[in-house]
């Protein structure tokens, strides 16, 4: 319904009562500034064109996301996602109406040097380690994201499920395996234990919504124990 990783989405998301989290991206900028887009370029998501590693901060804010009836967006910091959903992610580290922020690392294609520390500075900064789980494909980003903080929860992602826990059991650090749902290659008791967390693909804004459910008993059934979601208030 809202243009994906702007504050608008965010901001609606959390709104919804019993969210269990929300999921976004991270990059850096040409001056190192954590940006939340998911896409290595703009060209998707923004008016602009081009890699989001070749702009400053101040040249992606000058960029327009389309979100048609509620206006414009713009690209946002993570830290202006922190400032939004603080509340919320407070209340998930010791209230029951809280939620988490499931923060995946967009390093697999550029890696991105030194973002692992600047994400793990701003979260401790914030307060708000206990809030966030780290995600990415990249294992050995995981591994860095350990070393800085032994107490991070880590989510591996790939498209297989037999493929995360290859990698998770190669000691990058991570707890929880992020297949893809139509990647569950694994029997239910072979995951067991794990926390699974499926995504998604397809169905972007501004894309008609589908007008149908998934059974999520059966994705429960099959070891997955969590689920993103691009229409989490049809479920809610």
């Amino acid at each position: 319904m809202y243009p994906e990783n702007t504050l608008l989405a965010f901001e609606k998301a959390a709104e919804l009562k019993n969210l269990e989290g929300i999921e976004l991206d991270i990059q850096l900028t040409r001056d190192g500034e954590m940006v939340v887009i998911h896409d290595e370029r703009v060209d998707r998501t923004t008016g602009g064109c081009g890699f989001v590693k070749d702009f400053t901060l101040g040249e992606l804010k000058r960029l327009s996301i389309n979100a048609g009836e509620n206006g414009t967006q713009r690209i946002p910091t993570i830290g202006e996602v922190f400032d939004l959903l603080d509340g919320r992610l407070r209340g998930g580290i010791s209230l029951k109406d809280g939620m988490r922020l499931n923060i995946e690392l967009k390093n697999s294609v550029y890696p991105y040097p030194g973002m692992e520390e600047k994400i793990v500075e701003l979260v401790h900064k914030r307060g708000l380690e206990k809030a966030v789980v780290y995600s990415t494909f990249y294992a050995k980003s995981l591994e860095r994201l350990k070393e800085l903080d032994p107490e991070a929860e880590l989510g591996m992602l790939d498209t297989k499920v037999s493929d995360c826990l290859y990698k998770l059991r190669g000691g990058c650090g991570a707890a929880a395996l992020h297949p893809y749902w139509r990647g569950m290659d694994l029997s239910a008791e072979e995951v067991r234990g794990y926390t699974v967390r499926a995504w998604f693909s397809g169905h972007l804004y501004p894309e008609k919504p589908t007008g149908t459910k998934l059974d999520l008993g059966d994705l429960e059934r099959q070891g997955i124990t969590d689920v993103f979601l691009n229409e989490p208030e049809r479920y809610l």
